[in-house]
């Protein structure tokens, strides 16, 4: 049996997988039915090969070789999502584009500038949405009605979908309605993961630490969420497509659960931390043509307004002022992109423009009196641009060996407005920055037979400073503060990767990847001094002063292991086992472990599949991390990990049993069934500060017309 001949568009084009010089891994809609992803965190941790980290349960971070959040890039139908705000913490933008909704998920394993530019270092992870489908029989309906309900935290989540298709006219909507209760861990691991107290507000507004009747019970955790998305696809021709699309997505406020269980001299540190309503919106209209001339056979515009919505509302124990921040992002991108086939080489190009608008404001609520106050903002008015070209070619050079080179230039401007901002500062209160950077890359694939496959790939990255980095004013850990600092510029990656894979026979696949990434002028936290103190009164507190800064080298490096194995009367075994190993350059110049290279996972399973049956047993797994092994920064984070014997926080490894199934019946109708964590252990996923879910059962229902 021949390696697998897969289409895939991670690249912005349908290009064959194999001729790819990267890892690149495709979810097919028949997992996401059988796995039932609550979020699509959850779909992309199904894959075994890219680690989630939560913080809460409205939320979901992933970590591809080493790196996450600002360093990985999302695309929703080709255009980024990633906006000048997000952050080197953990972040949740993944859970508004809705699992239901998707049509084909792909992550790209490394770099990804050349094609999208900034952010795109440790992976690109692309979201494809259902397309409006025509119909040559006149005017047809198709969709789909979906429910599920899940024990661990009362998930009750309906769903439904509809096409209208004619032969030029398609439209499709979906909507999309989920509901969590509080997440309930299970009953056999560490008594660390558990809460005995919860906090409780008297209605004169004092704070009271109470007993916690249901320790398992993870609270406050529980949210909702509800996605709309409508898309009209109009086709005057065969040459051209047209298509415009709306996505809405928006949560209630849900607690970040990790802060409410941080203690300050043996009571809560937080009386109230919660996100408000997280919200993204995105109008896009695409054009594609299609024509036979010399500069391309496909053009594809592509322009977007995305808005993103996010605040922050905290009090501390025992206080009276509520602090709540407020971000709003306008996000605006044009891209055009080409292609070119001559004979047996192909020619990808474009350009790209990039404009986010970034809103703050704060304020302080005293929760006795009600007056209301001014408060500093989390970052100051400022806009952030982004103005870019590419060229990639794939070139044949023989039937057995393909060539991938690519270059792309970006240039980015920032500019910040600090007048309102209600701090004095060290610098003006028009702050500008202007910069480029180039990124590129070469690499081969070979495939001298039906049976093998080889690929070498380097490639150069980059991520530019964003508003984020520049600008943030926030309290990143107990009695520190993170001020702004305008000096920065881009921190660059180099990555060298090789893949192997072979075929045995007819039954056996093994896959085998490499990989080494080195940072330079990585942007880090260092102690940093605000009008010539190294401290600052912040929140009512002194706080010592820290400030991202280009000081820093990280490195990272592992392998990525995959087998599948064809097994009798419809059985089908896989694995996938991830290690990685990385460091960081300290303020001292040691290093320590880095934060976000996770300890080695994957998962293990076995498959069935008939004609009406699909079932699977599987096992997820991580190592153990010791305290020596953490992170410098996540050695003083006791709330969210275990305690050693030395009474020192350190991650256990840990291992779930878990069991799904599907049936089709004849009549369009299939049922779903999940048992997941069968030995209800209580465990957490490193640098989490959420327990997963103990023992749960998860019903669904899915009727197709």
């Amino acid at each position: 049996m021949p390696l697998e001949e897969v289409v895939v568009s991670a690249t912005r084009w349908e290009q064959i997988r194999s001729s790819l010089p990267q890892r690149l891994i495709s979810v097919s809609p028949e997992a996401v039915r059988l796995y039932q992803p609550q979020t699509t965190a959850d779909l992309l941790a199904n894959t075994g090969q890219v680690f989630v980290q939560k913080s809460q349960q409205g939320g979901g971070s992933p970590m591809i070789r080493g790196f996450a959040t600002h360093r990985l890039l999302y695309a929703v139908d080709g255009v980024r999502m990633n906006t000048a705000i997000f952050r080197g913490g953990n972040i949740q933008n993944v859970i508004s584009i809705d699992p239901f909704s998707l049509q084909r998920t792909e992550v790209l394993f490394g770099p990804g500038s050349v094609i999208y530019g900034s952010d795109a270092i440790g992976g690109v992870m692309s979201f494809q949405t259902l397309t409006p489908m025509f119909s040559d029989a006149g005017l047809q309906a198709h969709g789909k009605a979906a429910a599920r309900f899940s024990s661990a935290n009362l998930e009750r989540t309906g769903h439904f979908d509809i096409n209208l298709g004619g032969k030029r006219w398609a439209w499709l909507g979906s909507v999309s309605y989920f509901h969590f209760d509080d997440l309930r861990q299970g009953a056999h691991g560490p008594r660390e993961y558990l809460k005995p107290w919860i906090v409780e507000t008297a209605p004169d507004g004092t704070d009271q630490a109470v007993r916690n009747p249901h320790p398992k019970v993870q609270n406050p955790s529980g949210y909702n969420q509800r996605n709309v998305m409508q898309k009209l696809r109009f086709q005057p021709t065969k040459a051209w497509d047209l298509q415009y699309a709306f996505h809405h997505s928006q949560t209630s406020d849900y607690g970040r659960y990790d802060r409410h269980t941080r203690l300050r001299k043996g009571l809560p540190r937080y009386a109230e931390w919660s996100y408000g309503p997280q919200i993204w919106r995105m109008n896009q209209f695409t054009v594609q043509h299609q024509s036979d001339n010399p500069l391309f056979n496909r053009a594809t515009l592509r322009a977007a307004w995305q808005h993103f919505e996010e605040s922050r509302i905290d009090r501390s124990f025992g206080k009276a002022i509520r602090t709540a921040q407020k971000e709003e992002v306008e996000a605006y991108s044009l891209n055009l992109d080409f292609s070119k086939a001559w004979g047996k080489h192909t020619l990808y190009y474009g350009v790209e423009g990039v404009c986010d608008d970034v809103s703050s404001s704060a304020k302080t609520t005293d929760i006795q009196t009600k007056e209301e106050g001014p408060a500093a903002s989390r970052y100051p008015q400022a806009q952030w641009f982004s103005l870019a070209g590419y060229a990639q070619a794939m070139l044949r050079l023989h039937r057995s060996l393909t060539m991938e080179l690519g270059m792309r230039y970006n240039h980015f401007a920032l500019r910040a407005d600090f007048r309102n901002w209600g701090m004095t500062l060290p610098f003006p209160s028009k702050v500008t920055s202007s910069h480029g950077a180039f990124s590129g890359g070469v690499g081969w694939a070979w495939q001298p037979n039906k049976r093998q496959r080889f690929t070498l790939h380097y490639a150069r990255a980059f991520r530019s400073p964003n508003v984020d980095d520049m600008g943030k004013l926030f309290d990143s850990v107990d009695r520190a503060v993170v001020v702004p600092n305008p000096r920065l510029h881009a921190e660059l990656a180099h990555h060298v990767e090789v893949g192997l894979e072979q075929r045995f026979g007819n039954w056996l696949q093994m896959t085998l990847t490499a990989f080494y990434t080195y940072l330079d002028d990585a942007l880090v936290r260092r102690p940093f001094r605000w009008n010539g103190q190294d401290s600052i009164l912040y929140k009512g507190e002194q706080s010592q002063v820290l400030a991202l800064q280009n000081a820093a080298w990280a490195q990272v490096y592992g392998v990525q292991m995959h087998v599948k194995a064809q097994l009798p009367a419809g059985f089908e075994f896989k694995s996938f086992i991830n290690a990685q190993k990385g460091k960081e350059q300290l303020e001292d110049g040691t290093s320590s472990p880095l934060r976000h290279a996770a300890p080695l996972f994957g998962r293990v399973s076995l498959n069935y599949r008939n004609k009406a049956w699909h079932a699977e047993f599987y096992t997820d797994f991580q190592a153990r991390r010791a305290y020596d092994e953490l992170a410098d920064e996540e050695r003083g984070k006791v709330e969210i990990y275990a305690l050693d014997k030395e009474g020192q926080p350190y991650a256990p490894g840990w291992l779930t049993l878990n069991a799904k199934a599907a049936y089709d019946f004849r009549f369009p109708l299939t049922l779903h069934l999940g048992l997941e964590n069968l030995t209800n252990r209580r465990y957490r996923p490193y640098s989490s500060g959420i327990s997963a879910a103990g023992f749960n059962v998860m019903a669904a229902a899915t009727y197709r017309f």
